[in-house]
């Protein structure tokens, strides 16, 4: 099985460690997914956002890491619009146990935050995927057109 490709949102200003975390989770062998790509740095600018536009495109599905600032990133927040423009699946990961953490801003309300833990990572990871794509229905089951 081909693993997953994911862009991994994150608070450049605070969690890079989180990033740099999750990134060594990816790397062991039958984690089933890959970072493909992560947020950068910069100020957001069309440039900025045609850049970011092109690596989120790119992945199959969005991790957002979510840390005690993650409400007051202006990057996180232009992430995240554009992956609802895009229309790609997207969990948020809760980045910080011992601490309170917030959801990037123009989250839906019922955008839940998940654990951090490897199996509840990889179950969501595969699930989000999977009700992201419309359901097959066999040729068999299809009605005959008139």
């Amino acid at each position: 099985m081909t693993a997953i490709q994911v862009f991994v949102s994150y608070d450049g200003d605070h969690d890079t460690d989180l990033h740099d975390q999750l990134s060594t989770e990816s790397s062991r062998q039958g984690s089933g997914f890959d970072l493909s790509e992560h947020s950068r740095g910069g100020v957001v600018t069309d440039a900025w956002t045609a850049s970011a536009r092109t690596r989120i495109r790119a992945a199959d599905e969005v991790l957002v890491i979510c840390g005690e600032y993650t409400d007051s990133s202006s990057r996180m927040e232009a992430e995240l619009r554009i992956v609802q423009e895009e229309g790609k699946p997207y969990m948020l990961l809760w980045g910080r146990r011992e601490r309170m953490c917030t959801k990037p801003t123009g989250a839906k309300p019922t955008d839940a935050m998940y654990s951090w833990t490897r199996d509840i990572l990889g179950r969501q990871l595969s699930e989000t995927l999977r009700n992201s794509k419309p359901p097959v229905v066999p040729e068999s089951l299809k009605r005959p057109r008139a």
